[in-house]
């Protein structure tokens, strides 16, 4: 894959690529979550949807984010100030923490299903990614 082959790359298939990738997180979630539930019970299976919509959150974030940049590169720097958008970006950096925090502190289920939960974003990124990829080479 050389670089010209990027150039056709555009704003829309950035927003398809993290869109599919969000829907992805979402049937992998559902199904992960009644495993969870099934070998683990609900407070795991609840830890594995904290872990998925924090990922899921942080995707859908970093959607708003680049399209934010890319508008204002696309206008010449005349575009709407980037401040909410900086705000909100850390403003759920921060209540991850705190999220984080209470639901092991309270919820006495498995770390695994947590941390698995943070991984299905980019499990579902990447599959993204390799589709890219993929579309790319044929």
């Amino acid at each position: 894959m050389d670089l010209a082959s990027l150039g056709g790359f555009t704003d829309d298939d950035f927003k398809r690529t993290i869109l599919s990738a969000l829907r992805l997180l979402g049937v992998l979630s559902v199904i992960a979550m009644a495993l969870f539930w099934w070998k683990s019970g609900w407070q795991s299976a609840a830890l594995l949807v904290i872990g998925a919509a924090i990922s899921g959150s942080g995707l859908w974030e970093w959607l708003r984010l680049m399209s934010a940049v890319m508008e204002r590169m696309d206008a010449g720097g005349k575009a709407r100030p980037m401040g909410l958008i900086l705000f909100g970006f850390f403003l759920r950096l921060g209540l991850t923490v705190v999220i984080l925090y209470v639901s092991l502190k309270y919820l006495n289920g498995s770390v695994l299903a947590l941390a698995a939960g943070l991984g299905l974003g980019v499990f579902a990124l990447t599959v993204e990614g390799l589709r890219l990829m993929k579309a790319w080479t044929v």
